[in-house]
């Protein structure tokens, strides 16, 4: 999320992605193989505030402070980052990869992890850590929809209403197979139409209102709170931060005609990366990212639910999110099948939008 002036020349540079060095490195040593006190981290949007104030800002700074290590930080869509991470195989250049599911799971199968159970792991759910500890949630998240408040005075409620002539041309989401939240979009819709053929209907019809294309669902916020379109897909967390600076901005969650709206938990899931330069830098990262320091923010400046169960916070953030979620049905997807057939998901909405 994270657009920083000063990051545009890389951002062009590196495609649209961002890379920097997220903090300056303090003198004492780390006990990385070669000595280096720096530690990169590839990550979906989400976590990094648009004015330096976002979760990964408070936290790296903080890391940075109490070991020395600097944090370099890549940003793009979940799909993007594990396509950056598999490109660069032979000679890996991140050491922790934070990705929406499926793509982490995604990373895993293709080998791009390697087992580590970070500090606080043990506090983590099952459903939200694998079983053999390539990776583990760090924030818990929601998939949502944002609409702009300003410009509609309620928020839809229903999948069908957005076929309305009034979307024409006022609608994005992000695209299924490259960003995180672009692939929800595909499996809430699967989920709440009752299949696979079901939805490509659906989303066939909305094609007429769609806007395009977006690798990075971040930017959608801003250009609903701007009024240049009236609804987008987001996610719970990254769209509730965003909020605070963007009043038009409102969060909603779609139900299918006559049913319930729904939801499915979202989270960013950490790993360490195979052959990551500094690995020891990316363990020490990964335990604080799930310390209890780190998870009491996650509420109050991230706008995000803890992953660890035993940090419960009372923040007015928390008590508001808590607010959102009632009486939205929270249903679990099937990872494991959508890992397996992501691709021909993904391929069968393409050719079904004509995307």
């Amino acid at each position: 999320m994270s657009r920083h002036h000063l990051l545009r020349a890389c951002a062009a540079a590196t495609g649209g992605l961002v890379l920097a060095a997220a903090l300056t490195a303090c003198d004492s040593s780390s006990d990385s193989g070669d000595g280096a006190k720096t530690v990169t981290v590839y990550s979906a949007d989400g976590l990094k505030g648009e004015n330096g104030d976002g979760w990964y800002d408070k936290v790296f700074a903080a890391f940075t402070k109490k070991t020395g290590i600097e944090v370099k930080y890549v940003e793009g869509g979940s799909g993007e980052m594990v396509q950056r991470a598999v490109r660069e195989k032979s000679n890996t250049q991140a050491d922790v990869l934070v990705t929406l599911p499926p793509f982490i799971q995604q990373a895993a199968g293709k080998g791009l992890l390697q087992a580590y159970r970070p500090q606080g792991s043990d506090q983590v759910n099952g459903g939200d850590k694998a079983a053999d500890g390539s990776w583990t949630s760090v924030v818990n998240n929601y998939f949502g929809f944002v609409y702009n408040k300003k410009e509609l005075a309620q928020a839809p409620k229903t999948w069908e209403e957005l076929l309305d002539g009034k979307f024409k041309g006022k609608l994005q989401y992000s695209t299924p197979g490259v960003a995180g939240d672009g692939t929800a979009v595909l499996v809430k819709a699967m989920h709440d139409f009752g299949g696979q053929q079901p939805a490509l209907d659906y989303l066939k019809k909305l094609q007429a209102n769609n806007v395009g294309p977006s690798s990075s669902t971040s930017k959608l916020a801003p250009k609903t709170d701007k009024g240049e379109i009236l609804v987008a897909n987001g996610d719970v967390q990254m769209n509730f931060a965003q909020s605070k600076s963007m009043p038009n901005l409102g969060i909603w969650f779609p139900a299918k005609a006559g049913g319930k709206p729904t939801t499915f938990a979202l989270p960013y899931a950490a790993g360490l990366t195979a052959k990551g330069p500094h690995s020891e830098n990316g363990k020490k990262l990964l335990d604080y990212l799930l310390s209890e320091e780190a998870q009491k923010l996650v509420s109050s400046v991230g706008g995000g639910f803890p992953a660890r169960s035993d940090v419960k916070p009372t923040d007015a953030n928390a008590v508001e999110l808590t607010k959102l979620m009632g009486g939205v049905e929270v249903f679990e997807p099937d990872w494991a099948d959508i890992d397996k057939n992501l691709t021909t998901y993904v391929d069968a909405w393409k050719s079904a939008t004509g995307s």
